[in-house]
């Protein structure tokens, strides 16, 4: 949690575990002299909206409350702590279910554990708070009764969507709120024009932006502020992590991550496009290509099969089919540079660090270990051996 809100919050602890209000008790420090609303929230209820916390404490300033309570109604209320109001519907207390009774088990209006107090007096009456309570813990709860007794006005707000005050306590329900978020972020992109065509198995993290008329297919995932253009088709089968993705891009099958894939490309199926790559538009990255910290030019294409990495490609470059650039000497990378319109045979081994020209050619089965100049042809194996009826007289042996 520190890590997380790091320049954002001041952090206090609760070092011994002594229940909500003494954990609320552990803030006093820290908002000395401050004079305005507390809302004190849960950590384990992420699935909150900021619309509701603001009705909440428009509710609260409109009322001039001492404290006002986030509730909502559950069919299935076990577990959590009930509401318990007067024939006039005002809040008496909150009871805890393990310290409830009976009766009070049926009440369905539960507590979300989200309140919002008036900073006056509150820690005065914090301090006052006693554990007599089945756990022994100062409950933050107690107050709400205390203020009751002392007439005191305690408001309530009802959430409409009991979802969003789910609590996670085990890997069943952290598992049913990822869910609900899933669904949530994924209608928000439906509803601006991106097509899911089966959300139940689309994930996408918050803070992805995908643009208009983009199509997701399913079993995708899209992470790291992931940001993808319009007319983009994305799917199945795809992972994608902190990649910039432009306009009328396919990818399919494959995983892309920390690289930037320009507008018009086609991608996969089955490419590993590793962090590090930039792919200036028009390519084609194919089936079984990895690639690693590459520039490819515009219109440069490695259809199939080969391995580029550490690699410099210009403008409409061809790599033939089990390519591999050779960067690593066992102990330093080095870098491969193909220059505009070079062509690059099939099952060629090209060992860095080399250039190949602008408009060269590299023949099929060729390990380049020198420059090929500009407009040259560069070759490098054995003359083709025929030994008549070698198969008879391997038989024969």
């Amino acid at each position: 949690m520190e890590e997380a809100l790091k320049g954002e919050a001041e952090i206090v602890y609760q070092l011994q575990q002594l229940g909500t209000a003494h954990a609320l008790q552990q803030a006093q420090e820290a908002l000395t002299g401050f004079s305005g609303n507390i809302l004190v929230l849960c950590g384990d209820t992420p699935l909150l909206s900021a619309d509701t916390l603001k009705i909440l404490l428009s509710t609260h300033s409109r009322t001039n409350a001492s404290a006002t309570v986030l509730t909502a109604v559950m069919e299935n209320p076990a577990g959590y702590g009930r509401v318990i109001r007067n024939n006039r519907g005002m809040v008496l207390k909150i009871v805890e279910d393990k310290d409830s009774s009976p009766e009070e088990k049926m009440v369905k209006e539960i507590n979300t554990g989200v309140y919002c107090f008036s900073n006056q007096g509150l820690f005065d009456t914090l301090a006052h708070l006693k554990p007599e309570n089945s756990q022994g813990e100062y409950y933050l709860t107690d107050i709400i009764e205390k203020y009751a007794r002392e007439n005191k006005l305690v408001a309530a707000v009802s959430c409409d969507n009991p979802d969003e005050t789910m609590g996670i306590n085990d890997r069943l329900q952290l598992s049913l709120a990822e869910s609900i978020m899933r669904n949530r972020i994924n209608s928000t992109f439906m509803t601006q024009g991106v097509t899911f065509i089966d959300p139940t198995t689309t994930y996408i993290d918050y803070g992805v932006v995908i643009g208009r008329d983009t199509i997701i297919h399913p079993n995708t995932i899209i992470q790291n502020k992931t940001v993808i253009g319009e007319n983009c088709i994305i799917g199945p089968f795809s992972q994608i992590r902190g990649a910039t993705i432009s306009d009328n891009v396919v990818i399919r099958q494959s995983v892309v991550e920390d690289s930037h894939i320009g507008s018009n490309c086609l991608v996969g199926p089955y490419s590993y496009i590793r962090p590090g790559c930039n792919l200036m538009g028009d390519n084609k990255v194919g089936d079984f290509v990895e690639l690693k910290k590459v520039e490819i030019g515009k219109g440069s294409k490695i259809p199939h099969l080969s391995y580029v990495g550490d690699a410099v490609l210009g403008e409409k470059v061809n790599i033939g089919a089990g390519t591999i650039t050779c960067n690593y000497d066992g102990e330093n990378k080095w870098v491969t540079v193909i220059e505009d319109n070079a062509f690059i045979g099939s099952n060629t081994n090209l060992v860095a660090p080399v250039r190949v020209g602008s408009g060269a050619v590299v023949g099929a089965g060729s390990t380049i270990t020198s420059d090929v100049p500009q407009g040259a042809l560069g070759v490098s194996r054995e003359k083709q051996k025929i030994i008549p009826n070698w198969s008879v007289v391997r038989k024969k042996k």
